[in-house]
């Protein structure tokens, strides 16, 4: 199994990431959560894992720029927990409830594939497609029509008579 790759806060707030020897930033941090790559974050000088202060300062920014996740009510929720005789499960529980919630999304995006028996982005080329077909076939309609005379208002509804 591959070690966890280590990256290095320095004083100055920075990060090394030890592997690639340079330093990066937090959006680069995040992209290695997104990716699923292990790491951890230790502290230059005493070797302290900052890793959950990492991940904590990436969310403070997400939650400060774009739409929230988390509630002010939420928030005050679960700073109350801290202290309290229930502080240890609550971690758990959260832990956990993700897990299902992550679970169902992905049964839920199976059944849809397997119902659909495609992509939504092939199913919106197919309707676009049917859409161009339809058009075309609006445009040459009248194109069609174009030898036979047009009818009076008055006789709206009766073939349309020949000239001679």
């Amino acid at each position: 199994m591959a070690s966890s790759r280590v990256i290095k806060k320095y004083p100055n707030r920075r990060l090394y990431d030890t592997r690639v020897s340079s330093y990066i930033t937090l959006e680069e941090v995040r992209q290695l959560v997104l990716s699923g790559e292990p790491f951890e974050v230790r502290d230059a000088k005493t070797n302290e894992d900052l890793t959950r202060a990492v991940l904590l300062q990436i969310i403070a920014e997400y939650e400060q720029h774009g739409q929230p996740i988390f509630s002010t009510t939420l928030l005050s929720q679960i700073i109350r927990f801290y202290g309290d005789a229930m502080q240890g499960f609550v971690g758990g529980y959260l832990e956990n409830s993700l897990k299902v919630f992550l679970e169902q999304q992905d049964k839920f995006r199976s059944q849809l594939n397997s119902l659909l028996g495609q992509t939504p982005w092939s199913m919106l080329n197919e309707v676009t497609e049917r859409n161009i077909e339809l058009w075309k076939s609006l445009q040459s309609a009248p194109a069609a029509k174009a030898g036979a005379a047009p009818a009076d208002d008055a006789d709206e509804g009766k073939p349309a008579r020949r000239r001679r």
